[in-house]
């Protein structure tokens, strides 16, 4: 049997995956190279993907969150919303020009 896991060891771990869907955000946004092509490609439709499963942990954990851990995945909702919005503007942009 695995033994319990202890707070801090719980806190790493909720920090790592949502680190990990920010990374994957990035990608997504065209932030970061994609590490498999080498290329920096923006795939809205995964940006958004990753966003709202952020939002829905963040509706899950609401309340059972250390504050350090809260702070972290709002910080990191805001960023890639942020991200997001400034991908669809230029899209938008884009498309008027052409």
């Amino acid at each position: 049997m695995s033994e319990p896991r202890s707070p801090s060891r719980q806190s790493a771990l909720f920090l790592n995956l949502v680190l990990g869907l920010q990374q994957s955000g990035m990608i997504a946004l065209g932030k970061l190279k994609n590490p498999f092509t080498q290329k920096v490609e923006i795939q809205l439709d995964a940006a958004r993907d990753t966003i709202d499963t952020l939002g829905m942990l963040e509706a899950l954990t609401r309340s059972n969150l250390e504050a350090d851990d809260a702070r972290v995945l709002k910080q990191v909702l805001t960023d890639l919303r942020m991200n997001y919005l400034e991908e669809l503007k230029k899209g938008q942009q884009s498309k008027s020009e052409a």
